[in-house]
């Protein structure tokens, strides 16, 4: 079991402290420390002031940030959470994460997602409802750009003749990409794409808000894994090969008075039996040193442990 943190800008307006370049290193720099495997960012480039005030939360560039952080670590592998996948042209994506994948010795993962916010569509001039059709065209070129030379596409949103793209990146055939999602969709994407799915728990109103399927329980998180290992199978698969992401319910949140290391340990166990290979780790955001803290923490009574 491997552990991930999604940098911890959980709010409207953020803490400055998160965001200057020593807050990151020095957040990036403590998970790698205490035994983290993944670092990343979110990515909302344009979130309306609607969404901001209901709950929503600022965002840093994730490629630009993740670059800096590669540069303060390691071992730390960069995985975003997520990259809205339709919002950018996928040659441009593939050049990014190429960028990263090379300048990091091979540490990039590209988790992407479909997307949810109208409004952010519209403010970057995104067809919403072609969204689904975007993301798989832009999943084939990003594919193929990365392991190929003199491409030729001819899709319903993406055309191009002759193209090559250096420097390639380092890992091989290409760096890892996780796809988001609770659907079967999402699950289908994995089959044909991927080589990582990154379901969340959502209830029912959250559900609806992020346009996904409800996800509330352990037991719904098996049968979706058991749906996703027959796609595999049925592609020629091994279901071994294809990691799984999801967040641990059982112990509270890092950082917090309450948490509990013990009941934490044991929820690990049972999503590592169903068949989850990653767990994305919540810390506080409500200052630099109690981030710090709640990771070195964790570290400690998790990680080393596990």
């Amino acid at each position: 079991m491997q552990f991930a943190i999604t940098h911890p800008m959980h709010s409207h307006p953020y803490n400055p402290e998160l965001v200057s370049g020593a807050g990151i290193a020095r957040v990036a720099g403590a998970a790698e420390e205490a035994g983290f495997g993944g670092f990343g960012f979110t990515d909302h480039p344009a979130p309306s002031q609607r969404w901001l005030e209901s709950g929503g939360h600022d965002a840093l560039d994730p490629f630009v940030a993740m670059g800096f952080a590669a540069a303060h670590t390691t071992n730390l592998r960069l995985i975003p959470n997520i990259v809205v996948l339709p919002y950018r042209n996928p040659f441009v994506v593939a050049k990014a994460g190429a960028t990263l994948d090379l300048i990091s010795g091979g540490r990039f993962t590209l988790a992407v997602g479909v997307g949810y916010l109208k409004r952010e569509f519209a403010a970057l001039g995104v067809d919403f409802d072609d969204r689904a059709n975007l993301f798989e065209e832009s999943l084939d070129v990003i594919r193929e750009i990365w392991t190929g030379d003199d491409l030729n596409y001819d899709g319903t949103n993406f055309s191009a003749k002759g193209i090559t793209a250096h420097p390639r990146p380092v890992s091989t055939p290409h760096p890892p990409i996780w796809v988001g999602g609770n659907t079967s969709a999402a699950r289908a994407r994995v089959a044909r794409y991927a080589q990582g799915w990154c379901p969340f728990q959502a209830p029912a109103v959250l559900a609806q808000t992020a346009r996904t399927a409800a996800l509330e329980s352990v037991k719904q998180l098996k049968a979706g894994i058991d749906d996703l290992h027959r796609r595999l199978d049925d592609a020629g698969r091994d279901p071994q090969s294809v990691d799984i992401t999801f967040t641990n319910g059982a112990g509270g949140t890092p950082g917090a008075a309450d948490f509990d290391a013990e009941e934490f340990l044991s929820g690990v166990g049972e999503l590592e039996a169903v068949g989850v290979t990653w767990i994305q780790v919540n810390v506080p955001g409500d200052s630099l040193a109690h981030a710090v803290e709640a990771i070195e923490q964790f570290g400690e009574t998790v990680i080393r442990r596990a």
